[in-house]
């Protein structure tokens, strides 16, 4: 058997990942349920051989591609911890701006939000734990991707927080929301890095989208007027090179004050616009 230091320095195996430490040190940590800071404080400890034997299984199917989020379950996404599986996409560190963004424009303590295509509840649940006073809906069309959601709802026991299933718009009944945020497919089928990495083992539902990525951003954008109250907010993140087309269809939508936000790498991640009466 090998101590953790040495374990650790099996990060080379995943050469394919551009996090392989980061990697290893989370399979590693999840084989002896302990955090990663216990690792390094125990750097001798010697594993036995049940959890040798299932950090090496655990070890080969991140080396042969498979979402470390998927191989532990879980992932973490604005300080919640979240169940995760492959019926819908793995949260992504990128899309807390979509959080931030949202709490920024809407600081009010009272306020309805709706999450289209809420997928693991992610976003819902972040911006429901910020503002207990928001009623947050959380809208999501795939069947098993809705029942991930309401376990992590239940999970984390947000009472401000109802989950549905909707295709988009399709089956919110009438109401008025202050605040309506959506991470919808935004990648052309034909784009190569659907091969590549994580994604690989994502649904596609749930990543693509017609028109070059941009039909359900079309599709959210003109809905979204008989659903948003005066001076509400629409916030949709979409891909680095749909901003200014994001913006275009967002203006043919009636939606003022329309602008783009940049992630942390300075590239224009998600694009907003207001209803205005």
């Amino acid at each position: 058997m090998a101590t953790i230091k040495e374990n650790l320095t099996r990060s080379a195996e995943l050469a394919n990942s551009d996090s392989a430490r980061l990697d290893t040190e989370v399979l590693l940590a999840h084989v002896l349920r302990k955090s990663r800071t216990w690792l390094y404080t125990w750097p001798e400890y010697e594993l036995d051989e049940d959890e040798q034997n299932q950090f090496d299984r655990l070890l080969a199917r991140r080396a042969a591609g498979e979402p470390v989020a998927h191989i532990v379950g879980r992932r973490e996404f604005w300080s919640l911890d979240l169940k995760v599986d492959a019926s819908t996409l793995i949260p992504r560190p990128e899309t807390e701006l979509l959080v931030e963004t949202a709490l920024e424009l809407c600081p009010q303590q009272q306020l309805s939000a709706l999450d289209l295509g809420t997928g693991t509840g992610a976003v819902a649940l972040a911006l429901a734990s910020e503002r207990p006073g928001w009623r947050v809906l959380a809208a999501e069309k795939s069947p098993r991707a809705l029942e991930l959601a309401k376990e992590n709802l239940r999970a984390l026991g947000l009472a401000n927080v109802e989950v549905v299933r909707s295709d988009w718009f399709a089956g919110i009944p009438p109401q008025r929301f202050g605040l309506i945020v959506s991470n919808p497919p935004y990648i052309d089928a034909a784009d190569p890095h659907l091969e590549q990495g994580d994604v690989r083992f994502e649904p596609r539902s749930a990543l693509v989208a017609e028109r070059q990525g941009l039909a359900d951003i079309e599709r959210i954008a003109a809905g979204c007027g008989d659903y948003l109250e005066e001076g509400g907010w629409l916030v949709v993140e979409h891909g680095w090179q749909q901003a200014a087309e994001a913006r275009r269809i967002f203006t043919a939508a009636g939606l003022r004050e329309v602008s783009s936000r940049d992630d942390h790498g300075g590239r224009e991640r998600l694009t907003l616009g207001r209803k205005q009466g």
